[in-house]
């Protein structure tokens, strides 16, 4: 497994980073779809004895589930000093005032549950999950700066929002001697490449290392266009996010598919090796709900895709509708679990 620091911070973690959303309580939240506790487990250990030491979770997966699971796995299967674990917050965790967005009380508060699910003094990575327009970023980044003073969080980083907030936070910040983003999570993949207009140019002027989501675009990229999966018929963000571009996005995913089938490897290794070839990409996070799935992301460090591929698998992207990030001045209520 290879290592690099995320962004320009001293933090090592591997090239692939686990993805805790495929973990938690069926039961609870809103994807059913989810591994319970001893199926998570099994995909946990695998991971780590892969070499992956980087693990991505959020307060809002399966009703807190997920942090839950990963806690207790981790704690049995690893060495806290060699791994990085990584939450999240902003959706709310109950239908009620101050218990979603980026204030200060909110936070706060946030990190204290986290921690306690997952039975942890620290978070290696703490991260705001969206841009919360009814917070003034000032009152944001003030509390995230003292949450990591306080010892409970050694560094922060931010998800899915437009390149101006993302800009303006990190300003907002170094103005005032407070702790700055290191990561940013967003969604880049063969089908949404929107963020190469100006997100992934900005954190590469800033030295921020981007550790994408939906790296498969929920799957997507993995198989035909007519088939589905469990995940894929009650997804409703994946129905969501890719809806009204499918007549576009299926060219890209034949192309997929006739690069794969000319060098004989899996669907899911192509469309990972040409996001892992992408300039300033530090750690694509997996979602992993069968063994195979991670035997394959692990086999894409060992693809190199011909620049000739890469255009190929390039040429059929068009413009597409922003999505994943958060619209509206208000945290949704009831755990909306989204990447």
């Amino acid at each position: 497994m290879e290592y690099r620091n995320l962004g320009s911070a001293g933090l090592k973690v591997s090239r692939l980073c686990l993805g805790c959303m495929s973990f938690g309580d069926p039961q609870r939240g809103n994807h059913e779809w989810t591994l319970d506790e001893q199926n998570s487990r099994a995909i946990i250990r695998q991971a780590l004895e892969s070499g992956i030491n980087f693990f991505d979770t959020a307060n809002a997966y399966s009703d807190g589930t997920s942090e839950e699971i990963i806690g207790r796995a981790l704690r049995d299967f690893a060495r806290r000093d060699e791994i990085v674990v990584a939450s999240k917050g902003f959706f709310a965790w109950r239908n009620a005032p101050n218990t979603g967005g980026l204030s200060r009380k909110a936070l706060f508060q946030a990190v204290d549950d986290s921690l306690e699910r997952l039975g942890l003094d620290y978070l290696d990575l703490y991260q705001i999950h969206r841009w919360d327009d009814a917070t003034p970023i000032e009152e944001t980044m003030e509390a995230l700066h003292d949450i990591v003073k306080s010892g409970k969080v050694r560094y922060i980083g931010a998800s899915s929002m437009s390149a101006w907030q993302f800009s303006k936070a990190q300003y907002i910040a170094q103005m005032h001697g407070w702790t700055k983003f290191i990561s940013m999570q967003n969604q880049v993949n063969l089908i949404y490449r929107e963020e190469e207009r100006e997100m992934l140019p900005l954190c590469a002027d800033m030295g921020v290392g981007v550790i994408p989501w939906s790296p498969l675009a929920r799957g997507r990229l993995t198989r035909d266009w007519a088939q589905t999966t469990a995940r894929s018929e009650t997804d409703r963000l994946q129905k969501a996010i890719y809806a009204g571009m499918e007549a576009q996005d299926r060219q890209v995913i034949e192309e997929v598919s006739r690069v794969a089938i000319a060098r004989d490897v899996k669907r899911a290794q192509v469309a990972m090796a040409w996001l892992l070839q992408k300039p300033g990409i530090t750690s694509p996070i997996i979602g992993v709900t069968q063994a195979s799935h991670l035997i394959d992301a692990l086999g894409a460090l060992e693809l190199t895709l011909a620049p000739e591929e890469v255009a190929a698998l390039e040429a059929p992207y068009v413009p597409h509708p922003v999505a994943g990030v958060q619209i509206g001045s208000q945290a949704p209520a009831a755990c909306l679990s989204v990447k």
